[in-house]
């Protein structure tokens, strides 16, 4: 039978209804009693406190009764029963407000002749639940640094790295961010004593220490490299048993169950990188965490790192830091400085959640933002655009010191000499050591010294006998050469463009007039300041502001070699019969080498007169490079002594790159191809690279490749060549020839055979340089092909060929 509830109430008549205070609820109408029935069933309700309580009985032919009881007292049920009639009273609704249990005893029986009073409600009040059971005390976190210091990693100040928790909200800037890094949480040197790199006694020549990095120029940024090194450390971490990507399998980091995770904040899309472990410390206990982009951080974006399911050797999981705790699992805490970082806390969480990350998984997750356009590249554009337009329509101002006729094979003519270019540095001259100059300090903007001061760079360049067959012979007739600048390698000077495999036999074949000029910053006339740099790095302005000087100087050169009044003005620069312009003025291009080519991205970005450029055995990203790079042994054990803490050695590599970028391509290489700076035309890069060299490496070619767009011609390496599990992913493949954008051509000298001493092993993974077998470093630009290739580049309507056909580029 359907059973059917007669839901009513019925009126009480009890001390504590009585006394309560308030009318009871209108009641309906119940049914009239079936003949006979005169039984009521009723108690007493005792220990009522709440609200709510609600009892019920069982009637006759499945009819049921509800009573609500507002406070303690008697009660009882009607309509009446019949003798016999089986009752049931039972609690439908429990009390609240305080929350109470409320149980019947004897409450279940049968009408026996006379009325039922002895059913008892007794009614407890709920004891309330216990508090939650953390394993974290917040009170135990040791906060006393928080406002400068991040306390999610307590192996460092600085970590994890970078962070927005070292960055402040400002309007003004293009992110709405701008770095905030506290003058007493940088790095603080030791006394050095560099006489040995002089060659001198002991005690000659000593780094003063006791030196902290001076932030300034940092907090100028609003936001961090995009192609920052970010680090942690993570105890006990087995990158091998966590499943990891190394730089050789990054696009583990974009398969779903990847432990290494960076998320765009705004997309939602993933990152490409690669996690190592610093092959440098000399301890575990010291061995930070390194994790890498494996094509540049978009500009202005802001990026969530998300760490989960991290192993120790023996498979167990990792336990995150209490203070990564308390703001995953939602502890709460009565900590000011915990709870003011709650919300921007939960905001990564939610940006983890929308990428498909559970929150319970995570190790540690953090969200930095990468500095804009404006913040990279604003301080080069602003000295290029002031320079230009001072200079308006007329050529610089050169002088011609030296001519040197028939120097070589190759050349009939070198000539020397120097030129004027607006003096943007604090000292006389821009003499190395020297930063920026500003009238205002708080605009980022430099100004020019003194409002009007100027420097002398130096210059050279080589005529081939292409265009005057003998410098002492004005009869023969002569071919104009194309204008080229020349970019020398590691703390070289212009004088290498007298080289003869690199630029010698390449202007004479194909007839090009190589003009250089110091890439001051990084130059010779730089060792002593990069020396104390190493063991002082809170100068590394002097290095960042000289190298965008050298820049501005490069882009003076540039003019003066297809200005009509500029170099093919002067004598030195014209010859035949007809007395002829040496220099076809009609176009100029830039081919840099090794540093030449590191620094030679930024400068095509910038130019508004080179529209294409070769860069050698090229690559981006000191941080990066310098790790991997012999060339930087003797400097690497300066930098040693004098920052022993080898978690601050690896946040000085980091940071430093945030002022590098604004000198080196790094910081411009989303705007070296088809998305040019402001009032910059749009440029086309040939990158020509070694496998495996050892003094650039092949990394960060491949970074910079992904990164500017360039293609790379395929295939790439013989079969079992790489070490890569996917070779060159996510650079797309040349499809067809002639091309006409930006290009990747890997030159290989093939596997290392110790009998004849030739050839390279592939690099290691780790963060170290390749020393076994021969540096192919020196390989390209020697070869035939590679020089035809970049000759049919440097052209006004330039393209790719292909001069390795349907197989690897090698050089033998």
């Amino acid at each position: 039978m359907r059973r059917t509830r007669l839901a009513y109430t019925l009126l009480l008549a009890t001390v504590g209804a009585a006394g309560c205070g308030s009318d009871p609820a209108p009641t309906p109408t119940p049914p009239p009693p079936a003949e006979g029935s005169q039984y009521k069933v009723g108690g007493a309700v005792k220990g009522l406190e709440g609200k709510g309580l609600v009892l019920e009985i069982a009637l006759p032919d499945d009819l049921f009764s509800s009573l609500p009881i507002e406070a303690s007292g008697s009660f009882s049920f009607t309509p009446g029963l019949a003798d016999g009639d089986d009752y049931d009273v039972t609690v439908t609704a429990q009390p609240t407000d305080p929350a109470q249990t409320c149980t019947v005893t004897g409450g279940k029986g049968a009408i026996a002749g006379a009325d039922v009073t002895a059913v008892s409600v007794d009614c407890v009040t709920t004891p309330p639940d216990p508090p939650p059971v953390f394993d974290v005390d917040p009170n135990t976190i040791d906060v006393s640094n928080a406002d400068r210091c991040d306390i999610l990693d307590t192996a460092h100040c600085l970590f994890p790295w970078p962070n927005d928790h070292f960055t402040t909200i400002d309007p003004a800037t293009s992110t709405g961010r701008r770095v905030a890094l506290h003058p007493t949480s940088m790095p603080v040197n030791k006394e050095v004593d560099l006489s040995p790199a002089a060659g001198l006694p002991p005690g000659s020549i000593v780094s003063p220490g006791g030196i902290g990095m001076d932030p300034t120029d940092w907090n100028r940024a609003d936001g961090f490299s995009p192609g920052q090194m970010l680090l942690t450390y993570v105890p006990g971490l087995d990158l091998a048993a966590t499943g990891i990507g190394a730089i050789n399998h990054m696009e583990r980091s974009l398969e779903a169950d990847s432990p290494l995770v960076v998320v765009d904040a705004d997309t939602l899309e993933r990152h490409l990188v690669w996690g190592e472990l610093d092959s440098y410390a000399t301890s575990d206990a010291t061995r930070a965490l390194i994790l890498r982009a494996g094509m540049n951080f978009r500009e202005g974006h802001r990026y969530v790192v998300a760490l989960r399911n991290l192993k120790d050797s023996a498979g167990k999981t990792i336990e995150a830091s209490d203070a990564f705790q308390v703001y995953r699992d939602a502890i709460p805490s009565d900590v000011p400085a915990i709870e003011a970082r709650r919300d921007s806390m939960e905001k990564i969480f939610d940006v983890l959640a929308g990428a498909g990350i559970e929150r319970k998984e995570l190790y540690l997750a953090w969200d930095f933002t990468v500095a804009s356009a404006k913040s990279l590249a604003g301080r080069m554009l602003h000295i290029r655009d002031d320079a230009f337009a001072n200079l308006g329509n007329a050529a610089p101002t050169f002088t011609i010191t030296q001519v040197l006729q028939n120097p070589d094979a190759n050349r009939s003519r070198r000539v020397i000499g120097t030129f004027t270019v607006p003096n943007y540095l604090n000292q006389a001259n821009g003499v190395s050591g020297s930063s920026f100059h500003y009238d205002e300090p708080n605009d980022g903007l430099p100004d020019q010294l003194d409002g009007t001061a100027t420097l002398q760079a130096n210059f050279i360049c080589n005529i081939p006998r292409a265009a005057l067959p003998d410098g002492n012979d004005n009869t023969q007739p002569v071919v104009p050469g194309r204008a080229a600048l020349y970019g020398h390698g590691q703390q070289g000077s212009a004088s290498q463009v007298n080289g003869g495999s690199a630029t010698g036999e390449l202007s004479n074949t194909y007839n090009f007039v190589f003009c250089a000029t110091d890439f001051i910053g990084m130059a010779s006339s730089d060792d002593e300041n990069i020396l104390r740099l190493v063991t002082e790095f809170g100068r590394m302005n002097t290095l960042a502001d000289r190298l965008q000087q050298g820049l501005l100087n490069n882009l003076f050169l540039a003019r003066l070699m297809i200005h009509p009044e500029g170099f093919v003005k002067d004598p030195a620069f014209r010859g035949g019969p007809l007395d002829q312009p040496l220099i076809d003025t009609s176009d100029v291009f830039y081919y840099g080498i090794s540093q030449g080519g590191i620094l030679g991205g930024a400068l095509v970005a910038v130019s508004q007169d080179i529209r294409r450029g070769v860069l050698g055995v090229t690559g981006m990203n000191y941080s990066l490079l310098l790790d991997r790079a012999t060339g930087f042994d003797d400097l690497r054990t300066f930098f040693d002594q004098a920052y022993t803490n080898e978690f601050d050695r690896r946040f000085v590599f980091s940071s430093a790159q945030m002022l590098w970028d604004r000198g080196e391509t790094n910081g411009y290489a989303w705007h070296v191809g088809e998305d040019p700076l402001p009032n910059t035309p749009t440029h086309a890069v040939l990158m020509q690279n070694a496998f495996a060299d050892h003094q650039v490496t092949q990394w960060s070619a491949d970074i910079e490749a992904r990164t500017i767009g360039a293609g790379i011609h395929v295939p790439v390496l013989n079969p079992g060549r790489s070490i890569d599990v996917t070779p060159y992913f996510g650079i797309q493949p040349l499809e067809s020839y002639p091309h006409f954008g930006s290009a990747l051509f890997v030159w290989d000298t093939g596997p290392y055979d110790m009998a004849s001493n030739k050839g390279t092993p592939a690099p290691p993974v780790e963060n170290k340089p390749l020393r076994d077998g021969v540096d192919p470093h020196g390989a390209p630009r020697v070869l035939p092909g590679a020089r035809l290739q970049i000759s049919e580049f440097l052209r006004s309507t330039g393209k790719v060929i292909d001069p390795c056909g349907n197989t690897p580029c090698l050089a033998p």
